[in-house]
């Protein structure tokens, strides 16, 4: 995995993210109730309180939970809700520990099928069905993981140019147009709809 993101909009978060398969998926379980860019900031923040160059399933997976809630919780916070999300990073790595050897990558690697893709992003802690849609559909559109079927199993978030999730951020311009989708899905929900 090298690629180059702008979900962050931040060069050194978003060369992080392209890099480290373990970053992406932080930020996307970071990804709630909070903008997209502070979310996918978070990661390189991680890596820096660690003092490492990027996370590591590993160490985050035995690291003592409260000093981990301190490092998440310190000013910048990394979260709306650090204690909890560092939790749920912990949470996270542990399970990739216990089946995939600590390898973030090893979840979409060597998969055949779309299905089976989004069955095992479902099974991460913390990514729920639309989620591990999304986290599909940037796999597909930017990271060029695209197993057979990738684009149905990433449901409408694998459409060609939909402007639905931080799948279809490529710049500031593309930033907007998700933003802007956001914003009438939730006016929509408000209403009724």
């Amino acid at each position: 995995m090298d690629v180059t993101l702008h979900i962050a909009q931040d060069p050194d978060a978003d060369e992080l993210l392209g890099r480290s398969p373990l970053a992406a998926l932080i930020g996307m379980l970071l990804d709630q109730q909070v903008p997209m860019e502070w979310a996918f900031k978070g990661p390189r923040t991680i890596a820096e309180r660690l003092g490492t160059d990027e996370p590591d399933a590993h160490e985050i997976a035995v690291y003592d939970p409260e000093k981990f809630a301190a490092l998440l919780s310190a000013k910048p916070a990394v979260h709306r809700y650090p204690g909890s999300m560092a939790k749920r990073i912990q949470q996270l790595c542990q399970y990739l520990v216990e089946h995939y050897d600590g390898d973030a990558a090893g979840v979409w690697e060597g998969v055949g099928t779309g299905a089976e893709l989004l069955r095992r992003l479902k099974d991460l802690p913390g990514f729920g069905a639309q989620k591990a849609q999304i986290f599909l559909a940037l796999l597909g559109k930017q990271f060029g993981v695209r197993p057979k079927g990738w684009r149905e199993a990433a449901g409408p978030y694998g459409e060609p140019k939909s402007f639905r999730s931080v799948a279809d951020i490529t710049g500031p311009e593309s930033l907007a147009k998700v933003r802007a989708h956001k914003q009438e899905m939730k006016a929509a929900k408000a209403s009724g709809k």
